[in-house]
Parts: C-alpha cells; structure tokens; sequence
C-alpha cells in the first residue's frame, strides 16, 4: 500500500483544466476575428471602392490577411475553423461580387491580385483546420471528410470565376463557370436529347452487353483453359486499338445510329470485364479450394460458392471501369456519323461554331453521367462485398 501511495500521479491528472473564462476568452475572440474578416472583406464594397485598383481596399485586404495568420493559428480547431469558414466565405463573396462589376474585365491592378491572394490564404487555412478534424466515425466526421473535397473544389471553380472574368478571357478560349452553367441551364432540353441518344441509347446496352459477354467467356475460358490462352493475346491486341479507328469501321457496318455506338462500347467493355473476371477467378485461396475439395464439391458448386464470390472485386472494378470506357467510347464514336443529336455530334458540331460554352456544358453533362454511374456501382459493391476487407467499417 505504500509503494502505491508513493506513485506520482500522471501528467494528465495534474494539467489542470481550462478556465471557463479563458474558453469565453477564446470563443469572444474567435466571433471577433471572423466579423472582422467579414468587414474587412465587405466593406470596400459598401464604400465604393474600386477593388481592381490599388486602394484602399487592397490594402484592407492584406490588413484582414495578416488577421487571419495571426489569430486562427492561436485558436482551438473548431474555433480556429469557424474563423476561416467565416473569411474564406466573406472574401469569397466579395471577389466574385468584385470581379462582375462593371467595367472591370480586363482591368484588374493591386487589388485584386491581394484579394485573390487573402481568398486563398483562407480557404488554404480552412481546408487545414478541416483535415485536424477530420477521420471521426460519427455523422459530424462524416460532413467534415466531405466538406474538404468541396471547400477544395469550390476555390479551383472560384479561381477559374475571378481569372476569366478578371484578365477578361475571350470565350472562345475558356468561359468562366458562371457562363457554362448560364448555358447549361438555357439548354436543358438539348442536353435532355443528347443525353438520351447517347446514353439511354449507346452506352448502357453497349456496356450491358460488352460486361456480360466478357463475363460469361470468362466463365469458358476457367472452365476451358486452351480458350483463356487464346482469348487473352487477342485481348491484349484489341485493346491497344485507338477508337478513332475502330469507331468509323462501326459506323460502316451498323449504319449512323445508335447501334454503331453500341457496337463500339461493346469492343471497350468486353476485353476489361474478361481480364478482371478471369483474374478474380484465380483470387481464392488454395486452402479455400482444397478444402472444397475435400468436400467433394464439383466445379460448378465451387465457382458459385467459392470463385465467383472471391472474385467479385475484381468485377466491380471491372464494371467501374467500363462506365468510363462506355462513356467515352459512345462520344468519341458520333465524332464520326450520327443522327443530329447526342453528346459527340454536339460537341463537335458547336466547336466548329465557336461555341464553346455549349460545348462546357456538354462536359459538364457527361461528367455528371459519369460520376452518377460509378457511384451507383460504387454503391452496389459495397452492398455485394460488404465482407471484403476495403468495405469494413464503411
């Protein structure tokens, strides 16, 4: 009992507790800094200052800049993040709110250049602030690890806003966002008809049928291995063929519609779905399949309940892949004879018209369609292969 009395105790039981006046210390200053931001971000606009001169905004700008490196370092993380969203937001408003008042395309000076760079400075010190906070399993970790990759991804298309608008770029070059989203909106229905010429019609029963014809080979080719070492050289060769020349040699023998499309995600889809799957068909293990053995199962009872579930990542991230090759298989395919609709004849057709904001908006629509497609995928192998180590815990 004495040696136990003599014990020291630990470090964390003799720190003492933050006061409470210290904590309203803290979060009175941290309420502080963020209305200072936000006035020292807005307040050049309320005045009528000029930001794209070297004014007074400018250097108000740089003023609340040197704030923010010199308290939010100084705060807690969620304090210190509360801060940053407040600034990055507020010089986020005003440099669009800037950059879209007349006349100052093309004739951007000091201060814009300062307020860019304050906008950056904040969102850099918010995006940090999240990532301290980050990796929680609850619903709050949950928003925060996915407010990064959009707090990210809005400053790049804020970026992208403010340079187009600022340096007064020529559409024709580069539209700012703000315009392709004008056009994108504008021209919903054309974008509708696009969509269904070349999605509803080409890629999914392209990729429909390229996936499951490369699946069920597969399946030949496991059980018949002299048709596996056949099929994969030639797998190999196919897929090393550019689209733009197999793409025309479709169009030729199924005609301007769809089903050349079709016929050209068929080729892109197939070969990916028969390497994976042929592959995944070897992932299980030997102590799996001797076991299988022992117990006298045949073939077929093997591939169903021991092959095919193993290999079922490798599928998915077959399927994944062929949503992409789809895609792009279909566009790059009208490049070269459709009916006057879908996304590739869109493309090419408004890039000859100098309209390349029709033409952002036609991107923007098959990364749309692409990312939903993966998703659902993504979705669905979770589902399937919730007992695959990558999926544990999600």
């Amino acid at each position: 009992m004495s040696d136990l009395a003599a014990v020291p105790p630990s470090p964390a039981e003799d720190a003492p507790s933050p006061a409470p006046v210290t904590m309203e210390l803290q979060e009175l200053g941290a309420y502080a800094a963020a209305g200072l931001a936000a006035l020292a971000a807005l307040a050049p606009l309320a005045i009528g200052v000029a930001w794209w001169d070297a004014g007074a905004s400018g250097w108000l700008l740089a003023a609340a800049a040197v704030l923010f490196a010199g308290i939010v370092p100084r705060l807690s993380g969620g304090l210190g993040a509360l801060v940053a969203a407040t600034a990055t937001a507020a010089l986020a408003a005003a440099l669009l709110l800037a950059v879209h008042h007349d006349g100052v395309g093309g004739r951007i000076g000091l201060g814009f250049y300062l307020a860019f760079a304050a906008t950056w400075a904040a969102s850099w010190m918010l995006v940090q602030r999240l990532t301290d906070l980050s990796g929680g399993s609850d619903w709050r970790g949950r928003v925060i690890d996915a407010a990064i990759p959009f707090v990210f991804g809005a400053f790049l298309f804020l970026a992208w806003e403010a340079i187009c608008v600022g340096f007064g770029v020529p559409m024709v070059l580069l539209p700012a966002p703000s315009q392709i989203v004008t056009r994108f909106f504008a021209s919903l229905p054309i974008l509708g008809d696009d969509f269904v010429q070349t999605v509803v019609r080409a890629v999914i029963p392209g990729w429909a049928i390229g996936s499951t014809a490369g699946f069920l080979v597969a399946i030949l080719a496991d059980r018949h291995p002299f048709l596996g070492r056949g099929l994969m050289p030639l797998g190999n060769f196919v897929s090393a063929l550019p689209m733009v020349g197999i793409a025309p040699i479709m169009v030729m023998w199924f005609g301007f519609d769809w089903q050349s499309k079709a016929a050209v995600v068929v080729i892109n889809t197939f070969f990916p779905m028969l390497v994976n799957t042929v592959a995944g068909l070897s992932a299980s293990g030997r102590m799996e399949r001797d076991l299988m053995r022992s117990w006298n199962a045949s073939w077929a009872r093997t591939l169903i309940s021991l092959r095919l579930p193993a290999a079922m990542p490798h599928i998915f991230a077959a399927l994944k892949l062929n949503s992409t090759f789809a895609l792009i298989g279909a566009i790059v395919a009208e490049f070269f004879g459709t009916p006057i609709v879908g996304m590739g004849f869109r493309i090419s057709t408004e890039v000859g018209r100098m309209g390349l904001d029709m033409v952002w908006a036609e991107i923007v629509m098959a990364a749309i369609t692409g990312s939903a497609l993966y998703a659902i995928l993504a979705f669905v192998e979770r589902r399937v292969t919730f007992w695959h180590p990558s999926n544990r815990g999600r």
